[in-house]
């Protein structure tokens, strides 16, 4: 399994338009593209001057899966956000491999 983690921090002012938003928008579109098959979002638990962190987390089942999503469907859904929310976030991107889960 492969985990897609997008990590944004967004101005307060703007947190709860921007959480609204992907929720409601941004998260339901990268879902209706069928490549993931779960999707969360976690708050990073530390004080930051001048906005929050999260971490958007989506699970594929495998790096084809991802790289289809990355190929056709990326570059359109992360421009969407930038637009809406310019000049107030900044992000980084990180692939993950899921070597062993206990549940």
């Amino acid at each position: 399994m492969i985990i897609y983690n997008v990590t944004i921090s967004i101005d307060k002012e703007m947190e709860k338009t921007w959480i609204d938003w992907m929720k409601s928008t941004h998260i339901p579109d990268v879902m209706n593209t069928g490549m993931f098959l779960d999707c969360k979002i976690s708050r990073v638990l530390a004080e930051e001057m001048g906005g929050h962190t999260y971490a958007i987390q989506y699970s594929c089942k495998d790096m084809k899966t991802y790289e289809q999503y990355s190929e056709q469907f990326a570059t359109k859904l992360q421009t969407e956000h930038s637009k809406k929310f310019a000049g107030k976030f900044a992000a980084f991107r990180t692939l993950l491999e899921v070597v062993y889960s206990h549940e």
